[in-house]
């Protein structure tokens, strides 16, 4: 049997997961926690496999409770289950050693696979948590760009970096000339030390860097 722990300061909500959860002939809800706290000394207490945590808990709240799991109960598996799926909380979960990231609108079965994944030693996350740690990635590798496309363009001249900006929105080297009132063989003559510069091969590549640096519009 995984015995599992049950931690919401919710008693209904507590009530529907053991409803769920014991309807399963594999597992049994031997602890309930109104806090974080008692979340941590009754998993301990009653050697659960699998502790299923509320974010929003008074006394201590879910994330700290599993960071505290993971130091004093490393046995236990951690599965966080909230109504909130920021993926802020997504990753400090899985950063802190939790064993999966569940919403609280996802479907019974999904409950109990996550559970049994959890108490198997796998991680689980819900489609929807999933999502969000994609999202997060993705915007690290943007991130990450940016800061490098920002560190090649500090080798630009005040001038050089308007122009590449308005490389960014799209303008022709003549247009360029009417926005900042030159010549467009003078934009020419900066698109070129531009592209050498920054050691790109043409000017579509510079305006990509561009936008990555957040010249121009987004």
């Amino acid at each position: 049997m995984i015995r599992v722990l049950v931690a919401d300061d919710e008693p209904l909500i507590r009530a529907g997961i053991r409803m769920i959860l014991t309807s399963a002939d594999d597992i049994d809800v031997v602890a309930e926690a109104a806090n974080g706290r008692e979340a941590v000394d009754l998993a301990r207490a009653h050697a659960v496999d699998v502790a299923l945590l509320d974010i929003q808990m008074p006394v201590l709240d879910g994330l700290s409770a599993l960071a505290e799991l993971r130091r004093v109960a490393p046995a236990v598996r951690p599965l966080i289950l909230t109504t909130f799926g920021e993926r802020e909380n997504v990753l400090r979960a899985l950063s802190q050693g939790g064993a999966g990231f569940l919403l609280k609108d996802s479907a019974p079965a999904e409950l109990i696979q996550a559970v049994r994944a959890a108490a198997a030693g796998d991680a689980y996350l819900s489609p929807a948590a999933t999502r969000h740690v994609v999202d997060q990635l993705a915007s690290g590798q943007a991130a990450a760009r940016g800061e490098e496309a920002r560190r090649r363009l500090e080798s630009l001249s005040t001038r050089e970096l308007e122009v590449l900006a308005l490389l960014g929105e799209g303008l022709s080297n003549a247009d360029a000339g009417e926005r900042i009132h030159v010549s467009e063989a003078t934009v020419k003559t900066y698109v070129s030390r531009i592209l050498t510069k920054l050691r790109c091969e043409n000017r579509v590549q510079a305006a990509l860097l561009a936008r990555d640096a957040g010249l121009g519009p987004s």
